[in-house]
This record gives C-alpha cells, sequence and structure tokens, in this order.
C-alpha cells in the first residue's frame, strides 16, 4: 500500500507542478501560512468585539467546510475516476493492468487525497499561527491544541461526505433516511439541552477542554464513517441500461431566447443524465450552506438584526459562484478545437448555464428569508445573494478561463480572485449592515461583472488551450 501511496503523492505533484510550474504551486501553502501568522496578529483586535470562542467556532467551521469540499470527490463511485481523470492514464487506471483490486486502488487514492490537502491548506495555517503565538500572548499547547482540532474538523468534513456519498450511489433512499436522522437528533439534542447542536461538534468540544476521552471518540467516529464508506464503495457501474429520447433539439427550441442555446442546452443535459444536478447540488451547496447556516445563527447577537440574514445571502452568492466548475468539468477546448468555435464562445455558453443555475440560490436565499422571519427584506438579501455571485464568477471566468476547479490552486490566480472578490464583499457586508436596502446598490457590480466576462474573452481567445 505505501509503494501505490507513494505513487499517487508524487503523480498528484507532478499534475500539479506542470500545469502551474513547481515554484508557482509550491508558493500556495507558503500563502496560506502568511495569512494565518497575519491574521494571528488581528486576533486580540477582533476580540474587542467578537469573544475569542466564537473566532473559534468559525476557524472549525470553516475547515469543516473545507473538509465537505476536498470530499466531494465521492460524489458516485464510478464518477470519481472519469471526471477527476478524463481521458489521462493514472494510477487510478492500474487495476486495468495489474492485479489490484479497484477498492484497493481508491482507498489509496482516498488517503492520498486526505494526505495531500492536509499538507496543502490545514498544517500551513495552523504552522503560521503557531509560530505567531509567542507574539500575541498565546501558549503553545493552545496552537498546538488549535491544529490538532482543525485536522479533525476537515476530517470530519472529508469522511462525512465521503460516507454519505457512498451511500448516494448505493441508495438514494438510505441517504435520505440517514439526513432525516441526523437533523432529527439535532433537533431533540436542541430541545433537550436548549442549546445549538452546532455546539457538540467534537472537534470543538475537544478545543474547549481538551480530554483523552473526547480525542478518542473523535478519532473513532471518523475511522467508522471512513471504514463504512470504504466497504460501501461499488467501483462497478450499475448494470442497468438507460435509454433517452431526443432531449437536445426541444430543449434548444425552449432556450432559444437565451445566447448560444445549443451550448446551454448541451450542458443542461450532461448534468441532468449525469446525475450531477442532484449530486452536486445536494454536496456541493445546500449541505455546505446547511453546515454555515448551523453555526452563523450561534453569532446572530453579534450582528444586526437583518444582519444575520445577509452574510449569509453573501455566503451563499460566493458559493453559488462555483457552479461555474459544474459547467466546465465535463469537457474541455480539445474536442471543439476542430470546430468553428472559439474559446470566448465556448466561456460564454458556460456562462449561459451558469445563468440558469441561478434559480438555485434565488430561491434558496428567499426561503431562508421566510423562514428567518425577515421577509421584509428577501429581495435585497436575493439582490445582494445574485450580485455576489455574478460578479465572482465574472473574475472566476477572466482569472481561469475554462479551467477553474484547476487553476485555483494557482497562488497568483487564487490571491488576486481573493482580492477583488474579498473587496466587493466587506464593501457590500457594511452596506447591508448600515441598512438592509441599501444591499440593492449591489445591482451596480452587474458593471464590473461585464468588464471581466469581455476581458475574459479577450485574453482566453489569445491564449493556447492548455487542454486540462
Amino acid at each position: 500500500m505505501l509503494e501505490l501511496f507513494h505513487a499517487m503523492m508524487k503523480e498528484e505533484w507532478r499534475i500539479h507542478s506542470t500545469m502551474f510550474g513547481s515554484l508557482s504551486f509550491a508558493l500556495f501553502p507558503v500563502m496560506i501560512f502568511g495569512i494565518a501568522f497575519m491574521g494571528a496578529f488581528l486576533v486580540p483586535l477582533m476580540q474587542t468585539t467578537l469573544p475569542a470562542g466564537n473566532l473559534t467556532l468559525i476557524l472549525h467551521a470553516s475547515y469543516l467546510m473545507l473538509g465537505i469540499m476536498v470530499g466531494g470527490f465521492g460524489l458516485l463511485g464510478n464518477e470519481v475516476m472519469n471526471r477527476r481523470f478524463g481521458q489521462a492514464s493514472l494510477l487510478a487506471y492500474s487495476a486495468r493492468s495489474l492485479p489490484l483490486k479497484e477498492s484497493f486502488i481508491f482507498s489509496n487514492f482516498v488517503v492520498k487525497d486526505t494526505v495531500y490537502y492536509f499538507f496543502l491548506w490545514v498544517l500551513p495555517f495552523g504552522l503560521g499561527y503557531i509560530i505567531a503565538s509567542p507574539f500575541i500572548g498565546v501558549s503553545l499547547a493552545s496552537a498546538l491544541l488549535l491544529l490538532l482540532t482543525l485536522t479533525l474538523a476537515f476530517l470530519f468534513g472529508l469522511c462525512a461526505v465521503f460516507f454519505l456519498s457512498t451511500v448516494y450511489a448505493r441508495s438514494r433512499p438510505a441517504l435520505w433516511l440517514i439526513l432525516l436522522a441526523v437533523v432529527a437528533g439535532g433537533a431533540g439534542l436542541a430541545v433537550v439541552t436548549g442549546t445549538n447542536p452546532a455546539l457538540f461538534f467534537p472537534p470543538l468540544l475537544l478545543n474547549h477542554a481538551f480530554t483523552w476521552t473526547n480525542l478518542i471518540g473523535s478519532c473513532a467516529i471518523l475511522a467508522i464513517l471512513f471504514g463504512v464508506a470504504i466497504a460501501l464503495f461499488n467501483p462497478e457501474s450499475v448494470g442497468s441500461e438507460k435509454n433517452y429520447r431526443n432531449a437536445f433539439s426541444p430543449l434548444m427550441a425552449r432556450l432559444s431566447f437565451l445566447p448560444n442555446p445549443p451550448l446551454a442546452a448541451k450542458d443542461a443535459i450532461d448534468l441532468y443524465r449525469s446525475g450531477s444536478l442532484i449530486g452536486q447540488t445536494l454536496f456541493s451547496f445546500i449541505l455546505p450552506l446547511a453546515v454555515i447556516w448551523f453555526f452563523l445563527s450561534l453569532l446572530g447577537p453579534y450582528f444586526p438584526p437583518h444582519g444575520l440574514l445577509f452574510i449569509f445571502a453573501i455566503t451563499t452568492g460566493v458559493i453559488a459562484s462555483t457552479m461555474y466548475t459544474w459547467v466546465t468539468m465535463f469537457d474541455n477546448f480539445g474536442p471543439y478545437a476542430c470546430l468553428p468555435v472559439a474559446v470566448s464562445t465556448l466561456i460564454a455558453g458556460k456562462l449561459t448555464t451558469f445563468t440558469i443555475l441561478q434559480l438555485l440560490p434565488a430561491i434558496f436565499i428567499a426561503v431562508v428569508a421566510i423562514l428567518s422571519g425577515e421577509i421584509a427584506f428577501l429581495v435585497p438579501a436575493v439582490v445582494l445573494g445574485l450580485a455576489v455571485s455574478f460578479y465572482a464568477v465574472a473574475v472566476m471566468a477572466w482569472l481561469c478561463g475554462l479551467s477553474p476547479n484547476v487553476l485555483v490552486y494557482d497562488v497568483k490566480v487564487l490571491a488576486l480572485y481573493l482580492i477583488l472578490v474579498g473587496i466587493v464583499i466587506v464593501l457590500f457586508t457594511a452596506a447591508a449592515f448600515a441598512n438592509p436596502y441599501f444591499a440593492l446598490a449591489s445591482l451596480i457590480l452587474a458593471v464590473p461583472a461585464w468588464w471581466f466576462v469581455q476581458k475574459a474573452k479577450v485574453r482566453w481567445d489569445a491564449v493556447d488551450p492548455a487542454g486540462f
């Protein structure tokens, strides 16, 4: 197992370093380290308005979210190999030529990704805080404990989604029963204890009061989730035949009012027939936002009366912008190179499909506004969420073209994306906090969004497509 694991680690590094250059990709964890180191010096200032316990809560929620996003690669067992690797000849396919079981290879693949992203995201952040701790009066033991609990939060997100996705591949009714049981259990816990169930998150309990019992219990839960997921993993395709009527022509006619209706119709059919529309909506949109709402609800007293809704709307907008990766993961420019289709035309087509998908975040924000009793601010919240989403996707298209899920690990690309989107988020968060109807001013983001899209078309038409 170690030999295959080592080979997969080398393979992963070579893929990323080939795409971005060894130096550029190697600087990515250095950037995370720098953000944590410099951010640590702001902790004493933030504690004047936000208690340390809530800062810890935000950090753990963020790394739980990161684990959920990384764990999304396990949406469907037989989809992982195809979507992740496409036509490439990689070690994940070695079962075809070597006497290795696919479940064994997939186990190595999961462990490899866990370790790889730990060193890429978790460890650099923890080290940055540890090195800064003597300068801000934090003990080394507390800093090390934070690294441990952030690692556990990341693993909880990853293993939970991996477990749920393998159940989803086996039986969708079983998945819904498990989710209903979790929701019912959380509601029951809230009724009995009178406390938000998010406070019982094992890594958070461990951070508040370290005990070996809590640590062993957390590790046992992770081991069970991981073990059951591997046991349920089925590498074989379902032995059923699916026949579809010609949906392309009728759908293209229905979408004729949109620009590039043929490309929009193709993307919509790809999403529907692959099952990704359900899987991605559940694991990459609803589940992360449900977790965020769970933890944000604890911070309600520190926001203005309407602040929580608008923070959630902005967060929904940022996550909704990642739907662009849903429609760019099926194909690259290679198959279109022999056709009279420009890269800019494909980008426009993907953005058209993205626009259709924005019905999901609009409905989601509206439902949250109604359920939270903030129906008076439903329209400003929806406008703000969609404005942030369209602006963020325009920046993404400009920076990444047709490869957003790959180029995000380029340090220069990520840093510029965070700056351009972060400034907008800060400005409109402050405006919405001052007056909820100021959120309607976010409509002005349509201007820079249009500009970035036009720049994206010119930029990527002039670049020879890399093919990844």
